[in-house]
Parts: C-alpha cells; sequence; structure tokens
C-alpha cells in the first residue's frame, strides 16, 4: 500500500467514526503530504478575503469565501465557484480557521457532486490555547507549513 492510500484510509475512517456526510478527516501534516502525493488535489481556503489579508494565506491554495466578512453571510455562488475552478473527481481539502465551517463546505461540495472531499482539522490557526488567549493549538501554521502574511 502506498503512502497516499494509507494515509486516505486513516482519514476515511476518522470521518466514519465522526459520522461526516464527505470523505474524510485529515490533520494539517496529512494535508501537506497529501498535495505533495496527488498532484491533482487542490487546497480549498473557505475563509473571508478579510481574513486571508488579515491572518495569512497558504501559497497555491484556491479561495472559495464560504462566508463574507463583515456580517458572515453566505456565499450563495460557493458551489458555482467551485464547479468552475475544480474538477469534481478532484481530490479537495477543506480548510478555514478552525476547521467548523471548512466543514459545512466539504458537506456542501460532497453532496453536490464533489466525489472527494475531506476537511482539514484544526484549521489554519488552530484552537485557543487558556493559557495565551491565542489561537496556537493544532494548526496549519503552528505545524510550521508553508503561509504569508497578507
Amino acid at each position: 500500500m502506498g503512502r497516499l492510500t494509507e494515509l486516505l484510509e486513516v482519514a476515511q475512517e476518522r470521518g466514519q467514526s465522526a459520522n461526516v456526510p464527505y470523505r474524510g478527516l485529515i490533520y494539517p501534516l496529512e494535508a501537506a503530504e497529501m498535495l505533495t502525493l496527488a498532484p491533482g488535489a487542490r487546497l480549498v481556503d473557505v475563509r473571508s478575503r478579510a481574513e486571508l489579508e488579515l491572518v495569512g494565506s497558504i501559497p497555491g491554495a484556491l479561495h472559495v469565501e464560504w462566508q463574507s466578512y463583515p456580517g458572515w453571510t453566505a456565499n450563495p455562488f460557493f458551489l458555482v465557484q467551485l464547479g468552475q475552478q475544480l474538477d469534481r473527481e478532484a481530490l479537495l481539502l477543506f480548510l478555514c480557521r478552525s476547521g467548523h465551517r471548512s466543514h459545512h463546505a466539504a458537506a456542501a461540495a460532497q453532496q453536490n457532486g464533489f466525489l472527494q472531499c475531506f476537511n482539514i482539522l484544526e484549521g489554519f490557526e488552530g484552537d485557543i490555547d487558556r493559557a495565551s488567549g491565542r489561537r496556537t493549538l493544532g494548526s496549519w501554521k503552528s505545524a510550521g507549513l508553508p503561509w504569508r502574511q497578507g
């Protein structure tokens, strides 16, 4: 069994255990490895444009807002925008700040004909460390994966 197959199987098992309506759940380091191993895989960042500008972005990620700031209104064109830019059979890895919005985005995509949707747990910024009050626990950034400010 190859490494990509192993990663996908673990992600699918996690997803089945959590009863998610898409293929599976992955951690940031696994997502980065999948992007390297599967040339057609795409990272879909569903955070708002404001978040990308203020908090940072991931080089090479496709950005399609799930909700817009201010007001956090749903993007009514989310699925249309995905369909215009992505192959429905591609391996899609959804990411937001913490994994909550990307969960909903992955579910919507899977339910609307995208076949290989995975949610990146912990997201770009991760959970709040109660000691510091900052989002530093388990995330794309805290794993030291590539990102840029602004």
